[in-house]
């Protein structure tokens, strides 16, 4: 455009001569993409076909949705509020307790998972591997597998997310050693430091700001995760939510609901300040 405002005429037929292979576009790309989108299609009504996707169903359970809404207000703890409150104690005990155990393990796997650490191609494949494995399998089935091994109650609970956040830990980890920034390094190298004393104060430093973040971040997370584990009998708050809705006190429940996402509030909100206050200041030394 000019200095007044006018935009300035644009020389197509100079583009095409100059620029023939942009400007006239691919017809296999657009014909590529057409299949795309037309296969894309297919599967999706083959996918709501296959799962017998119904509007008058969609409709009829919306309606119920509606009566068990009205069912909820006003919310009420009736007589349980105490029980209540312990439950959520022991949610978020789990979530705490959960994180730091999966934490303290997920710290030297990180370690020797990260390239700039162990070199070694064959070790750095098995434990991405093992940690892989551990990470797919989902926190309610670590749940039902730590229930039966160490019985009800939030100890397993806290086995079960620890289970789980130790491999994404230890991922999220080894990545962030990995992409620190290497200028402490060089110099910790050229001082004469050796292999301990590259990580100690050329590795760490820049790397426990960030880790200490992602801790905070997934206790937040577990919270949530606290909760469902407690409906298959981990304890917590999900067990009281689970037998509120068996015996139809929607009263009770749409309070339970209420206190969960107020304490989730709180928490993330903490959180996110805490995430800030680290990730802008620089790790003290060890």
């Amino acid at each position: 455009m000019t200095g007044r405002g006018r935009r300035l005429p644009v020389d197509y037929d100079g583009l095409h001569r100059k620029y023939p292979g942009y400007m006239r576009g691919s017809r296999f790309a657009r014909l590529s993409a057409l299949l795309v989108f037309v296969a894309l299609f297919g599967l999706l009504i083959f996918a709501l076909g296959r799962f017998e996707f119904s509007f008058a169903r969609i409709a009829y359970g919306m309606q119920r949705l509606g009566e068990f809404a009205r069912l909820m207000f006003p919310p009420n703890p009736g007589t349980q509020l105490h029980l209540y409150l312990k439950g959520m104690g022991e949610t978020l005990a789990m979530a705490f307790l959960g994180t730091l155990i999966a934490a303290a393990l997920a710290f030297p796997i990180g370690l020797a998972a990260a390239r700039n650490v162990l070199p070694n191609f064959l070790a750095h494949f098995l434990i991405r591997r093992g940690m892989d494995t551990v990470r797919s399998v989902d926190t309610l089935i670590w749940a039902l597998i730590w229930i039966n091994v160490v019985g009800l109650g939030p100890f397993a609970g806290v086995l079960a997310i620890a289970s789980t956040d130790v491999g994404a830990l230890a991922k999220l980890f080894s990545e962030t050693i990995e992409n620190v920034d290497r200028k402490a390094e060089d110099g910790v190298i050229a001082c004469g430091g050796g292999v301990l004393a590259r990580i100690r104060f050329g590795l760490l430093p820049e790397a426990l700001p960030v880790m200490a973040s992602q801790i905070l971040y997934f206790i937040e997370s577990n919270t949530r995760s606290a909760t469902i584990v407690g409906i298959v009998g981990a304890g917590g708050i999900g067990l009281y939510i689970t037998e509120s809705i068996r015996t139809l006190d929607w009263d009770k429940a749409a309070f339970i609901i209420i206190l969960i996402l107020i304490t989730v509030a709180a928490i993330d909100f903490i959180s996110s300040r805490l995430r800030l206050a680290i990730i802008g200041t620089r790790a003290a030394p060890l």
